[in-house]
């Protein structure tokens, strides 16, 4: 699962350098599919539920699953590329949410809390704990900072199937939900609003907006619990490499 979630970062980092202004979903789409099969993957999306691409790919107010379009980037977007691959059986999932050139700085903060949000989830993936306690600490962070916490939408359980159990909400009651255990993989992945929680779907029936339109960011890593504490199998380290960033990811290893 490690050498899954690995190939869909690396088909991230791929993307990195070419999300600016000018390029489209479409041209992201065909170079992480070719990029996949190269690389002797399948692309995990591609066909399922009837999904049409390989990407997931969502602009701005949109949060997750959509479809990519020839629509040029603007300065300012922003893109969340969700991506899944297929090798040797099993799944790995992983989303990261791009600026397009410069972006405001109220959408800057966004992100940042999103991902923090992420890390401060996957800190809670510990034997013994429960799955709302992941959903728990994110809610109370992305919260005290004025953000609304999608709730029709969750992270999952991850490995020869994309979807498996238990669910992941980001949200939740500490305390409950299924008892994290030794050997579970997760795909946690908050999805955070600038405003309202509430979502829309479009009428492409993929689509999920915002309900008062205002941005949205999505982050996803792949997460083992062994020996007790969060492995973290995907990496965003091939995005920061890609853009010149440092890596500054917190590490559970």
């Amino acid at each position: 699962m490690r050498e899954s979630a690995q190939l869909v970062s690396k088909t991230l980092g791929l993307l990195a350098t070419e999300i600016k202004p000018g390029a489209t979903g479409l041209h992201l789409d065909r170079l992480a599919e070719e990029f996949i099969r190269d690389n002797g993957g399948i692309p995990g999306f591609k066909g399922l539920y009837g999904f049409p691409n390989t990407l997931c790919l969502s602009l701005n107010e949109m949060v997750v699953h959509g479809i990519p379009s020839d629509r040029p980037f603007a300065e300012g977007d922003i893109v969340s590329v969700d991506c899944g691959v297929v090798l040797n059986g099993f799944y790995g999932d992983h989303a990261y949410t791009f600026e397009v050139g410069e972006v405001s700085e109220d959408t800057r903060k966004l992100l940042r809390v999103t991902k923090e949000s992420l890390y401060i989830g996957i800190d809670k993936m510990r034997q013994g704990n429960r799955v709302n306690d992941i959903g728990n600490a994110i809610q109370k962070h992305a919260e005290s900072h004025g953000y609304g916490v999608v709730r029709e939408l969750v992270g999952h359980g991850l490995g020869r199937e994309l979807h498996e159990e238990p669910q992941v909400p980001n949200y939740g009651k500490r305390g409950t939900g299924k008892l994290l255990q030794d050997g579970l993989v997760l795909a946690i992945e908050p999805m955070i609003n600038r405003g309202t929680h509430r979502v829309v779907q479009l009428k492409d029936g993929w689509s999920i907006v915002t309900g008062d339109r205002k941005p949205s960011a999505h982050f996803e890593h792949d997460v083992a619990l062994v020996d007790g504490r969060p492995v973290v199998l995907s990496t965003f380290d091939y995005i920061y490499e890609a853009m010149g960033l440092p890596k500054n990811d917190p590490l559970f290893a």
